[in-house]
């Protein structure tokens, strides 16, 4: 190993998230964030939005059976079952390491994914003929929406008290790729 794949603190760095999913990632942010401060007021804007979110699912979808190693959906299940108890562990602060996505992650990523999924889809119902003031579609855009944005922040709470806790950024990794690996000597 070099010494430039060493960081600080005896750690080596690893690629984790490629390129298109670091992209797909902050893209989202963004057009949930455009979205959700939009209804109403900028209705075009708010559409397009949501147009471009149901883009990004279809494109995640893919990249989910056919992206790179950490951005595929295969240990899924796994990581699911595994959840209750790595939130459990996370009360005392033990966290384990995960290269990829940790077991709190995963749950988030299906959550966000699927109520995304209802959102964006009641929104396109919404502007058809059909479903146009419907009072269940309305309400289920605007709870699966609101929804979204408490997920929100629990992710990005998720990622500033892990992060602590492993004593890592995980924000620059989500921008660079890159996590650091401690190693145990």
């Amino acid at each position: 190993m070099t010494e430039a794949a060493r960081g600080a603190r005896g750690a080596t760095s690893v690629q984790v998230w490629d390129l298109p999913l670091r992209l797909w990632h902050w893209a989202l942010a963004f057009l949930v964030l455009v979205a959700w401060v939009t209804p109403s007021t900028y209705d075009r804007l708010h559409r397009l939005a949501g147009y471009s979110v149901i883009a990004l699912l279809a494109f995640r979808l893919i990249w989910g059976f056919a992206g790179t190693r950490y951005a595929r959906f295969g240990r899924l299940g796994v990581r699911l079952r595994a959840a209750p108890r790595y939130i459990w562990n996370l009360r005392r602060g033990i966290t384990g390491r995960y290269i990829g996505l940790n077991p709190a992650g995963t749950v988030m990523l299906v959550a966000l994914l699927l109520l995304l999924a209802i959102s964006t889809i009641t929104g396109v119902m919404e502007v058809t003929v059909t479903f146009f003031g419907v009072w269940w579609v309305e309400d289920t855009h605007a709870y699966a929406s609101d929804a979204v944005m408490v997920l929100v922040g629990l992710h990005v709470l998720g990622v500033v008290v892990v992060g602590l806790l492993q004593r890592q950024n995980l924000v620059r990794a989500m921008f660079t790729g890159r996590k650091q690996l401690r190693n145990r000597s």
